[in-house]
Parts: C-alpha cells; structure tokens; sequence
C-alpha cells in the first residue's frame, strides 16, 4: 500500500498526490478494502486536515464495497483498488482482467440483488467505465465536504 500526502492548498508534497492503492486477490476482498478506504479517509482528515464528512466517508466506503464485490464476483484474477483526492473530492477507480463491461439494469423492484452499479451512480458525483489494454477500470468519485445543510457540496437533494 503507497500513500502520499498533499497539503490543504491543493499542492502535492514531494510532488505525489494525496493517494492509496491496494491490490485484492484469493479470499481478500470486500471487507479488507472498506477498510482501506476508511483508513485512508481517516488520515486525509486527521493527518492531512482535509474535511470529510460522515456521508462521505460512508458513502465512499459504500462504492469501494460495491465495486470490488464486482470485480471479485465477475471478473478472474487480482483487482486493484485506487482512491485519489482530486478538487475536493476522492476518486474511487477499482480495475480489473476482465473486459466485459458493466451495465446497469432498468429499475425493477422485484428483482432481488444486483442493484449495486444504480446505488453506486446514484451516490457519486462522476461515474465511468474505460476498457484498458488488459481489462477494465470503473471509476466514480464522491464529494469529501457537505454544504452546510447537509448535502454533498455543489449538489442539491432531489
């Protein structure tokens, strides 16, 4: 795991950005990589000094969660898991070997499970897929500060 630390003008120290990566293979998965995200969220607001809000913090942990369950689930080999501060906010870009692209389905309140891709772009404030050379990497991001009332910054409740 490489992390990195970046001060509260936006400036990288030592010319890295503030950043985690880990890579899940075998039995590791889901749970070890909530744990990474909680961890790194943890010190980019106590070491760091950036504001993380409670609904960021679980909702990053949420889109970590939904996103390596996927690729554990769909996809053979290793996953890699990146999160990034990037203008206020933590990007979450999960890749893995597999080349099939995600899809969401169409709303059915019947269906029971694979609901995690709508939760996931439901809840972030950037959503996409890119094929790479070899594979794929989905990548979302989530506003870190709340407005005052509550709501991720720059957006509004519908």
């Amino acid at each position: 795991m490489d992390t990195a630390a970046q001060n509260e003008g936006q400036e990288p120290l030592s010319g890295r950005p503030l950043a985690v990566a880990a890579a899940f293979e075998g039995d590791q998965g889901i749970g070890e990589a909530r744990a990474v995200a909680r961890d790194f969220l943890s010190s980019v607001q106590v070491v760091h000094g950036l504001p993380v809000s409670a609904r960021a913090s679980g909702m990053v942990q949420l889109v970590v969660s939904e996103l390596v369950t996927n690729a554990r689930k769909y996809a053979p080999g290793p996953c890699l898991l990146d999160l990034e501060v990037i203008g206020g906010a933590v990007q979450i870009s999960v890749w893995d070997q597999s080349t099939d692209l995600p899809s969401v389905q169409a709303a059915d309140p019947e269906r029971v499970g694979q609901h995690g891709l709508e939760i996931v772009m439901a809840v972030c404030q950037d959503f996409c897929v890119h094929r790479e050379p070899v594979g794929k990497r989905i990548t979302a991001s989530v506003v870190l500060a709340d407005d005052p009332g509550g709501e991720a910054a720059g957006h509004q409740a519908i």
